[in-house]
């Protein structure tokens, strides 16, 4: 079975990362993969320091553990002065090769004005560098105020199809670069 983890690279009590990474999520899970969302807010991170452990903070370990099962990952970030969140880039700084290389990855962004792809394109040379894979598709959520209900559900029924897409390709190529049969 296919394993996935997904972060968003937001702090924000009512973040728009976070309900996108809970509706990717479902959108991947509905495929047959297992999927895991560790929610930043809720956890103690330390800023990275270069070091390669921080006993005083498990939530490092508890990540890091959460991502050496995982064979694909969801990363989510807000787009802050354009590039990722700081955010998402100390988590992913606390972890290393070992937990991030050969994984198989998928991208949103979320956006308070007009979609583009800088978060997006950060994101792929973050994890290119560590040698994990990307898909092609990638999601970027402009106006992300006007882009969900109160409920936390997508308005626009053309972006809920680009996340199925999304999603079936993130299953779909996990499978694939990973070797796991459908069974």
């Amino acid at each position: 079975m296919v394993k996935i983890v997904g972060i968003a690279g937001s702090l924000r009590p009512d973040s728009y990362s976070q309900i996108a990474l809970e509706i990717a999520a479902q959108k991947v899970q509905a495929l047959g993969a297992e999927v895991e969302v560790l929610d930043l807010r809720q956890m103690d991170l330390p800023f990275c320091d270069g070091g390669s452990e921080y006993p005083n903070h498990p939530d490092v370990k508890r990540m890091q553990d959460a991502f050496s099962r995982a064979d694909g990952l969801i990363l989510v970030s807000p787009e802050y002065h354009g590039s990722v969140s700081g955010v998402l880039k100390n988590a992913l700084d606390l972890m290393s090769f070992e937990q991030l290389s050969g994984k198989v990855s998928g991208f949103i962004s979320i956006l308070g004005g007009q979609s583009n792809s800088n978060a997006l394109n950060d994101m792929r040379l973050i994890l290119r560098w560590v040698h994990a894979w990307s898909i092609p598709e990638q999601v970027a959520i402009g106006q992300a105020y006007q882009a969900f209900t109160p409920e936390g559900k997508l308005v626009d029924e053309k972006l809920s199809q680009r996340l199925d897409l999304f999603a079936q390709s993130l299953v779909d190529n996990t499978r694939k670069l990973r070797g796991i049969d459908r069974t």
